[in-house]
C-alpha cells in the first residue's frame, strides 16, 4: 500500500533516517516509535506527500507520490497532524464535512450521503452531540476526536496519524486505538501512526518501525521489534517488560540515584 525506497530525511545538517527501505501492506497497523526529535513526524509528513524527502522516494500503491493527482491522493490517504489551529468559527459538522471535498468533483455543496458519513464518523468518536458547536469552544480532547472523525469521513484506505491519542483521556485513548486496529482487521485499512505509549502500541499494532534519529532504523512485527533490549537502545532509556495474562506491559525503569 505504501513504501519507502532508499528514503533519506534530514533536518538541516542532521540526518534522521537513511536508506529506509520499508513496505507497509494492506490491513497492517504500524506504530512509529522513537525519542523526541528522532524524525517520526518528519517521516509521516513525507509519507503523506507534505514534505519532500532528501533522497529516495515514497510510493503509494506502487506509484511515486509525485505522480498522483492531488484529488486522487486525497481519496487514497488521509493525514492527521499533531497539532491544528482553528482560525474560523466553523461548526463541528462543517469541519468534518470539509473532509468530503475530494469526492465533490465539480460540485461544491455536500449532499445527504456526505452528511450521513460525517454524522456516522462523529458518532464513532462519540462527539455527534457536538455537531452544531463552534470547534473553537471544544476542549483539546473533544477537538482531537473531531479531527479523527474528519479523517474517518475522508474514507481512505490509508490512514497516517501523528499521535492520535494526544489530549485524549484514558478511556478514549483505548477506544480510538482499538477502533484503528479494528479498521485494519475488519476493513483492510492500512494504518501508520506515531505514538509514545508502548503498551498501547503493542496491543493494537501488527508492526513497528523504530527510528534512532541518527539515520538508523529497524522495522518488523511487534514480536520482532518491540523487545525490551531493542526499545531500550532506541529510546535511550531502560525498558522492562511485564507479562499480565495475554498482555505485554512496557515499563520504563527508574533512573539510578547512585
Amino acid at each position: 500500500m505504501i513504501a519507502a525506497s532508499q528514503l533519506e530525511l534530514r533536518i538541516g545538517a542532521r540526518l534522521l533516517a537513511q536508506g529506509l527501505n520499508w513496505q507497509v501492506g494492506e490491513g497492517e497497523c504500524w506504530s512509529v516509535i522513537g525519542r523526541n526529535g528522532a524524525g517520526k513526524s518528519t517521516l509521516l509528513r513525507a509519507l503523506a506527500g507534505l514534505r519532500q524527502p532528501d533522497a529516495g522516494q515514497v510510493l503509494v500503491r506502487g506509484r511515486p507520490l509525485d505522480d498522483w493527482p492531488l484529488d486522487e491522493l486525497a481519496r487514497t490517504r488521509a493525514f492527521l497532524a499533531q497539532g491544528r489551529s482553528d482560525a474560523f468559527a466553523y461548526s463541528v459538522i462543517e469541519t468534518v464535512l470539509s473532509a468530503r471535498h475530494p469526492y465533490h468533483a465539480n460540485r461544491y455543496w455536500e449532499d445527504s450521503d456526505d452528511h450521513h458519513i460525517a454524522m456516522r464518523s462523529l458518532a464513532a468518536m462519540e462527539v455527534d452531540h457536538l455537531a452544531d458547536r463552534d470547534v473553537r469552544t471544544l476542549s483539546g480532547g473533544e477537538r482531537q476526536r473531531v479531527a479523527i472523525a474528519a479523517m474517518l469521513a475522508q474514507d481512505t484506505p490509508i490512514l497516517l496519524l501523528d499521535e492520535p491519542a494526544n489530549a485524549l483521556d484514558l478511556a478514549h485513548q483505548v477506544s480510538v486505538m482499538g477502533l484503528l486496529a479494528k479498521l485494519c482487521r475488519q476493513q483492510g485499512k492500512t494504518v501508520v501512526m506515531v505514538g509514545h505509549d508502548l503498551t498501547l502500541a503493542h496491543s493494537v499494532s501488527t508492526h513497528a518501525l523504530l527510528l534512532m534519529g541518527d539515520g538508523r532504523w529497524l522495522a518488523g512485527t511487534v514480536a520482532e521489534v518491540m523487545q525490551p533490549a531493542i526499545l531500550s537502545e532506541y529510546l535511550d532509556h531502560p525498558i522492562e517488560l511485564v507479562r499480565h495474562g495475554a498482555r505485554s506491559i512496557f515499563i520504563p525503569s527508574e533512573a539510578s540515584h547512585e
